[in-house]
């Protein structure tokens, strides 16, 4: 069987809940769907499903700022996890300072040290961090899985366009689908990507 990692993308409070600055409305929707695939693979007895959170962490005067408005730097309230999807035990955690969770960090390295093959995203924005995550992924040679009701955007629009996109080079599936195919012994990622060119 393969050797999975669900990446958690900035379920953060700068992004999540009526109070978040640069809120993503759409996420206090996934919220419940991402608990209970957080339950289910905290309670696995095999190690080959692995939860990382990215924690989207800026210095002050972050280049980001340039063309987004100031929001989870580093040590601040906003970059920390939403009390929801707190990361537990040893999960593993990774700072990032661009769209991507790949981008200057060390999330790669890990994944190899782990013998993941396969990256699965979930979080916040579909169109943005989810999708830059996923691309980089696939950029460096992990079979990719979406987890639709796992991702969220500002807006329905946003959320729907991120998944078209992403049906291209990923397994776009559900969390409950997700969760079937490891129950029922077979890989999730089977029949991902788009090889007869269909997407539209």
């Amino acid at each position: 069987m393969p050797r999975h990692a669900i990446v958690v993308i900035d379920m953060l409070n700068d992004f999540v809940g009526e109070k978040a600055p640069l809120r993503c409305p759409g996420a206090d929707d996934i919220i419940p769907d991402l608990q209970k695939l957080f339950k289910w693979v905290r309670q696995r007895e095999n190690d080959d499903i692995h939860l990382v959170h990215i924690q989207e962490a800026h210095r002050k005067n972050d280049a980001d700022f340039r063309v987004r408005p100031v929001h989870a730097v580093k040590g601040t309230w906003g970059s920390d996890f939403i009390e929801e999807l707190y990361p537990e035990g040893d999960e593993y955690i990774v700072p990032k300072r661009r769209h991507s969770g790949f981008a200057h960090t060390d999330l790669d390295l890990y994944l190899r040290e782990e013998n993941i093959d396969t990256v699965v995203v979930t979080g916040v924005w579909t169109n943005v961090c989810v999708r830059s995550t996923a691309s980089d992924a696939l950029y460096n040679a992990y079979k990719v899985i979406t987890l639709s009701d796992g991702c969220a955007s500002k807006t329905k629009e946003m959320h729907e366009y991120g998944l078209n996109d992403l049906s291209i080079f990923t397994k776009v599936m559900s969390i409950d689908e997700y969760i079937e195919s490891w129950e029922k012994g077979l890989d999730p990622w089977i029949g991902g990507g788009d090889k007869e060119n269909k997407v539209e």
